[in-house]
């Protein structure tokens, strides 16, 4: 995987460039980044007064084949009418342009133009709108069913040992054996009851901030770069406001809206936690790849060291006896 510093070079001029060149779009020059774990996405307008996402994917992080896979998923649910936004095909038809600044790896990027859509963060508070949130998964699974994605990771232990792999150099040596060896245990201990699950093209991070309320036209499910092939319930503990044992009405909500549409899996809510710990490392997976970045350095200057590894120690410690409890 590309890494040190593989956005250094991405300068608001190349952002503009490279719209105008595969889009035919020439952007009046004000540029809005936005957040994102791994890829750099901004806000721009063109000439035309329209509003787009520019979406620029870190180098050597996904295929090719892969990312089409997320622009196939997103065209599948549009096709379908869920609330989703699809990426712009460019003048020569395709959703995937790239550019390459010179010859070093790092300075090829792909990249996606969407056309923005705004809307306020969607907050579930009364009983409908879980069961709302529950019925809007349901409806995504059965569309993410319908065909594989052959080139996207398989949530399941396979996943979260390499995901360990990329996080075990990294942490402090005081604390390295241990943490491994409990992450290889959980894993080993749970690896039965997640395989046992079927399953499919999911979002894979669909928490409620990606989650838009647009007046007067409903909800939009936002941010796909993490679909995966997955138990479905991973789209589901995600919306939840806590612990599942913690969220047991807001889960019964869910649970219901999405029966509206889809089946979920005897022993799917058994897994839960599991999940919540394969997330935990992936996210640590997520931030080694940003370590070298300039603003990752100026933002998290303590990340990684001795203070960092100990608090995380102490975390997976907390999820792995609540995983335990639950068995």
């Amino acid at each position: 995987m590309s890494r040190a510093g593989a956005f250094d070079a991405l300068s608001p001029e190349v952002v503009f460039e490279s719209v105008e060149a595969a889009y035919g779009i020439k952007p009046e020059g004000s540029l809005w980044p936005y957040s994102s774990y791994v890829n750099r996405v901004y806000g721009l307008r063109g000439e035309d007064e329209k509003e787009y996402v520019a979406k620029f994917y870190r180098p050597g992080r996904w295929s090719e084949e892969a990312i089409l896979e997320e622009h196939r998923f997103l065209a599948d649910c549009a096709e379908a009418e869920l609330p989703v936004v699809a990426p712009l095909p460019g003048l020569d038809g395709d959703t995937l342009p790239s550019i390459s600044l010179d010859d070093e790896e790092d300075s090829a990027f792909s990249f996606a133009l969407f056309p923005k859509r705004g809307g306020r963060s969607f907050d579930a508070e009364a009983d409908d709108d879980w069961i709302r949130l529950g019925a809007l998964a349901g409806r995504l699974h059965v569309v993410g069913a319908k065909r594989g994605a052959a080139a996207r990771p398989t949530l399941g232990p396979k996943l979260a040992l390499s995901n360990l792999d990329i996080v075990e150099p990294l942490v402090h040596p005081e604390f390295r054996l241990e943490f491994a060896e409990l992450c290889r245990e959980t894993i080993a201990l749970t690896a039965g009851d997640v395989s046992s699950l079927g399953a499919r093209r999911i979002h894979g991070d669909l928490h409620r901030g990606n989650i838009l309320s647009r007046p007067g036209e409903g909800l939009l499910l936002l941010d796909f770069d993490d679909m995966m092939v997955g138990p479905p319930v991973q789209d589901l503990w995600l919306l939840l406001p806590g612990r599942a044992d913690d969220a047991s009405r807001e889960r019964s909500l869910l649970l219901e809206g999405y029966a509206e549409f889809a089946e979920l899996e005897s022993g799917s809510v058994r897994v839960i936690e599991t999940l919540r710990f394969y997330r935990m490392l992936h996210f640590l997976a997520w931030r080694s790849l940003q370590r070298d970045d300039q603003w990752f350095k100026r933002d998290y200057p303590d990340w990684g060291g001795r203070a960092f590894w100990i608090g995380e120690l102490e975390d997976f410690r907390d999820q792995a006896r609540v995983i335990g409890d639950g068995l």
